[in-house]
């Protein structure tokens, strides 16, 4: 026998060899990982824990409470006699003036005024005629026929003067001193329109409701607040109210027919519609398209005032209803 190692020998002392090495390593890097990394990875996992821990015990913040915006007020139209230099305090309806609910007859007090009317759609107090009075132009001379033998002249008649007629302004009239101030110049178109429109009240037939209030006055009148939107308002609607009804009676439609259409568009502050819409309607197509021309046809309206742009911005969403 040879003591000299053979091949196989030699094989099995290198996988000796390399398991011991692959043995230390793994215990080498066992202790090493349990001394630095391990510790480490366990106050991470300590943290995630305690963070949870926390937040579980923390109360949740309620949710913010929305505040509940106000219902928007509906525009009414107020008789300047009725006017009111403080708004009420509760009102639901707007205008360019301030008014407070009142009544012919001061019999009761439900906290809302009595008016009787005839319609319940539209909110208003007094009737007023669908169409304003137009101006008068100077009627034209009569022809005559010359004569042969002409007449001295004499002094001829002077001719009829209508609404449109220049004429000659009469020397003033020195008025007495009543102790009053002349009422002052509008400032903006805004406010001469309002002035005008006062005269020239929108048309329509006053609402029907039940009620009544112990303030006395002449004429049913409602709690009413007057708006920075109030003044330009009044001019829009009676605009668009005039066209509707010339419409309705150029072409004679809705003679039979009733129903509502709900109109929504933009306003923009030069004057411009844009943005048109039917919302709502059950009259047809042909009398819903009456409205949009009653609210198209008239524009450019009037632009914004320079106080109503800077509080609204440069348009304004307007929903729009009318009642056949």
């Amino acid at each position: 026998m040879s003591l000299r190692p053979g091949r196989l020998e030699y094989k099995r002392l290198m996988w000796a060899l390399l398991i011991s090495i692959v043995f230390h390593a793994m215990c080498y890097g066992g202790y090493e990982f349990t001394r630095t990394i391990l510790p480490r990875m366990l106050n991470h996992f300590k943290m995630l824990a305690a963070l949870a821990h926390a937040l579980e015990k923390k109360p949740t913040p309620p949710a913010p409470q929305q505040k509940p915006t106000p219902p928007p007020m509906v525009f009414v139209e107020v008789n300047p006699a009725a006017a009111t230099p403080e708004p009420p305090k509760d009102a639901k309806y707007y205008s360019s003036l301030n008014s407070k609910a009142a009544n012919p007859d001061a019999d009761a007090n439900t906290g809302t005024p009595k008016i009787a009317g005839t319609q319940e759609h539209v909110v208003k107090t007094e009737d007023s005629q669908k169409k304003y009075s137009p101006l008068q132009p100077t009627p034209a001379p009569a022809p005559t026929a010359q004569k042969e033998n002409q007449e001295p002249e004499q002094a001829k008649p002077k001719p009829a003067i209508g609404d449109l007629a220049l004429a000659k302004p009469e020397p003033p009239i020195e008025k007495p001193d009543t102790g009053q101030a002349p009422q002052t110049r509008p400032r903006t178109i805004v406010e001469a329109k309002m002035r005008q429109q006062q005269n020239n009240p929108i048309p329509g037939q006053k609402m029907k409701q039940a009620g009544g209030v112990q303030r006395h006055w002449e004429a049913s009148s409602l709690d009413t607040k007057s708006t920075l939107t109030g003044a330009y308002d009044t001019a829009f609607i009676a605009a668009v109210t005039q066209r509707w009804f010339d419409l309705l009676d150029s072409q004679q439609f809705a003679l039979n027919r009733t129903g509502r259409v709900i109109l929504r568009f933009r306003l923009n502050y030069d004057g411009r519609i844009s943005d048109m819409q039917i919302e709502d309607s059950n009259v047809g197509e042909t009398l819903a398209y009456v409205c949009q021309l009653a609210v198209t046809d008239p524009a450019p309206y009037l632009k914004f005032p320079s106080d109503m742009r800077r509080e609204l911005g440069d348009y304004r969403d307007i929903q729009f209803t009318f009642y056949y």
